[in-house]
């Protein structure tokens, strides 16, 4: 079993920056990715950004240049820098784990973009 806690999330003003933090445990061990994506209420949950074991990223086209990916192998943890944060990111931000084609879930933690 794998288990997901974020951390980071809250209120920022627009233009503000933010981190967000995902640390997995559990049954970690090989390949396998991790990402952010987000939710706002009555739509479907998006890719923000994705980074593979090697260090291989995408991203959502509307966060390209703001946001930047990152993770450390050694903690079992991932990291969502937000900059120039503009109200349409306000979010819920889930942390995923895929490995083995098997998806695996934080519980989310809210981002608010307001003045």
């Amino acid at each position: 079993q794998v288990q997901l806690v974020e951390s980071g999330g809250g209120l920022v003003q627009p233009g503000g920056s933010l981190r967000l933090s995902c640390a997995a445990s559990g049954s970690i061990f090989g390949s396998y990715a991790m990402g952010w994506y987000r939710q706002v209420p009555g739509k479907q949950r998006d890719l923000v950004a994705r980074i593979t074991s090697p260090g291989r990223t995408n991203y959502a086209d509307s966060v390209k240049g703001r946001f930047t990916i990152s993770r450390d192998n050694a903690k079992n943890t991932v990291y969502l820098q937000m900059n120039s944060l503009k109200p349409e990111d306000t979010a819920v931000y889930y942390c995923n784990l895929r490995k083995d084609y098997i998806d695996y879930w934080g519980k989310g933690t809210l981002v608010t973009v307001s003045s």
